[in-house]
This record gives structure tokens, sequence and C-alpha cells, in this order.
């Protein structure tokens, strides 16, 4: 792992501790590598109106927003169990906002082993702010 990934990872595993998971028990993690150099992290936040929550994706790019960054350059995403915990089909659009086609999102279960993807290959043939540029 190198070590902007390794610092991802560990910022991930630390906000994840924090995660409000009281009906899921299932918390996740989430990382961001953005275009000023920092690194902005999220956790999922669950509500007992189970549409109110908050992915950790979702946290992250909050985070990056609101600090003023405007790319994703890497992200990383912890959740529990072996298997890559990968985003969720909404998260996946909110990255692709904020992410290009080369994007490396790098997703792991907290017992198993890491898997990256690019943006394009985690969700191919995606709309994007470039979309409606085109039809301007």
């Amino acid at each position: 792992m190198d070590a902007v990934t390794q610092a991802l990872y560990d910022a991930a595993q630390k906000v994840r501790k924090h995660a409000h998971v009281p009906y899921s028990d299932f918390p996740v993690g989430a990382a961001i590598l953005a275009d000023d150099g920092n690194v902005y992290a999220g956790c999922n936040i669950e509500n007992a109106a189970y549409p109110q929550g908050s992915c950790a994706e979702a946290s992250a790019i909050s985070a990056m927003v609101g600090a003023g960054a405007k790319k994703i350059h890497r992200i990383f995403v912890i959740g529990k169990g072996v298997d890559p915990v990968t985003p969720c089909g909404g998260c996946r659009q909110r990255i692709r906002e904020f992410a290009t086609a080369d994007t490396v999102i790098i997703c792991t279960g907290e017992d198993g082993d890491a898997k990256s993807y690019t943006m394009n290959e985690i969700l191919p043939d995606s709309f994007g702010p470039e979309s409606l540029e085109a039809v301007k």
C-alpha cells in the first residue's frame, strides 16, 4: 500500500469508529484525497426514519466541498466483513459528480483484501456534469 492509500485507509478507519449505526450495526468509513491535497473523511449516519441517513461517502464529499475542494483524486471505503464494501448506487453518482473517469475508488472490508476500481469501471457510461454541457 503506497503512502497516500495508507493515509486514506487510516482516516477512513478512524472516522468509521464514530459511525452512528444503531439499526444496521454496519459502520462504514470513507476518506477522500481531494484536489487541494487534503484528506476528507466521513462515516455513515443512520436515522430512525431510514431514508434520512447519510452514507460515509456522502459525508466525506460534504466535508470536501464544505472546505472548498472541487475534485476527488482518490477515495477509500471500508466497512465490515471480508468482501469489499463498495459505494451504493447513489454514492457512485455522488462520487462521479466530483471525479474523473480515472479516479481510483478503493474498497475493502475490515477482514478482507482491498479491491480498486476506476470511476469508469464502477459506474460505466455514467451521466456527469459534462453531459449537461453537451446539450447547452
